[in-house]
């Protein structure tokens, strides 16, 4: 099956449905990766990752049921969700189109109603690309917030974990799962910057839409950094990436997906200077985001600047991504779902400064009240 790895058997069993992506250790089970190299000789984990304590104790409570462990674009690094080896999972709103990367399983799991909550991680986009290709909740988290303690790395300046989920409101159980003790802000924020990004028209209008019947203040605000921040994501990533997949691409390349492969050998001619100039733009990035922090409480626009696109077309994703650059700043931001006319929903990104979760969360619960897609 596609969309899990590994499912458990879990009849009988009660309480929230968790998954979790393949890249995080559970004890007595392998973690693949999503990759058939590393598969072949995974031994099954001797403990749980750090972030899933929160869950394990529910399980106790008999309020957590772990229901497998979810499927991925290879070592994490791509964003289609096209995975060779192990199948790619369906997307729920359209099998005709992508699902989106590299959480791709979790984001379908929980779109397919398969289940409550999925855990997945964010480098590039990883959450939220699959989440607008889904039409699910997705968040990604502050850089630090959650323990990356046994979960498998890509880019350790940029990796996060965060939970995934159809509604808002099953984000914040996730992040509770996470963060016990976690709740969501009692207020939304008051003003709102729009950042306008290109995208099609249908899904400008729709996020104008949304954020109209929110009742925000809205403001159009512009990040003259917003293209350079992103290439300096890719490049802080590829050398990242490659640090850590060198020895598998030397010994494996040949068994590994035609793209990643490609991917890690790209990324093996980023030189120390490509490296230094993209810290330096992560600085210059980070101040401007706190400029325009201090003047909204949080920033608005399209996660996707286009639809979901067909299978057939997986370069696609790379073209209309818009996302990388918090990840460079390493604060969070959340994908949800508002309704369109076309039918299948748009995805508005909500991004706000660093261990603002709680106020992103109590947003977008404001938006989805107001325009959120109606499966």
């Amino acid at each position: 099956m596609a969309t899990f790895i590994t499912r458990f058997e879990t009849a009988g069993s009660s309480g929230l449905r968790v998954a979790v992506k393949d890249l995080i250790h559970m004890a007595g089970v392998p973690t693949t990766n999503g990759s058939r190299v590393i598969a072949a000789t995974a031994a099954p984990a001797d403990d749980d990752a750090a972030c899933l304590a929160g869950t394990r104790a529910g399980e106790v409570a008999g309020e957590v049921t772990i229901v497998g462990k979810t499927n991925l674009h290879e070592l994490a690094y791509g964003v289609t969700g096209i995975n060779p080896w192990f199948g790619t999972p369906v997307n729920p709103l359209d099998p005709s189109l992508l699902p989106g990367g590299s959480s791709s399983g979790s984001a379908v799991a929980v779109g397919a109603g398969e289940a409550d909550i999925a855990f997945g991680s964010d480098t590039g986009g990883s959450i939220r690309i699959p989440a607008a290709c889904c039409g699910v909740v997705g968040l990604k988290t502050t850089w630090g917030r959650v323990s990356l303690e046994g979960v498998l790395p890509l880019a350790s300046s940029l990796d996060t974990v965060g939970p995934m989920a159809r509604t808002v409101a099953g984000v914040a159980q996730g992040m509770a799962l996470l963060e016990p003790g976690f709740e969501p802000a009692r207020q939304a924020a008051s003003r709102v910057g729009r950042v306008r990004l290109p995208a099609e028209s249908h899904i400008d209008a729709a996020i104008d839409s949304a954020l109209s019947a929110a009742g925000f203040d809205v403001v159009d605000l512009e990040l003259p950094g917003w293209d350079a921040a992103t290439n300096a994501t890719m490049t802080i990533l590829g050398v990242e990436a490659w640090q850590v997949h060198a020895d598998l691409w030397r010994q494996h390349a040949s068994e590994l997906s035609p793209d990643v492969c490609a991917r890690l050998e790209t990324a093996a001619s980023i030189t120390g200077i490509q490296l230094a100039e993209a810290w330096e733009q992560a600085r210059a990035w980070a101040g401007e985001l706190a400029g325009a922090f201090a003047w909204v409480g949080v920033l608005a626009l399209p996660t996707l600047a286009a639809s979901a696109p067909p299978l057939e077309e997986p370069g696609r994703l790379t073209e209309i991504r818009y996302v990388a650059p918090f990840n460079l700043a390493g604060v969070p931001a959340l994908s949800l779902p508002v309704a369109t006319a076309h039918g299948l929903p748009t995805s508005l990104q909500l991004a706000g400064p660093a261990r603002s979760e709680e106020l992103l969360l109590a947003t977008g619960a404001a938006v989805e009240a107001a325009a959120g897609f109606a499966r």
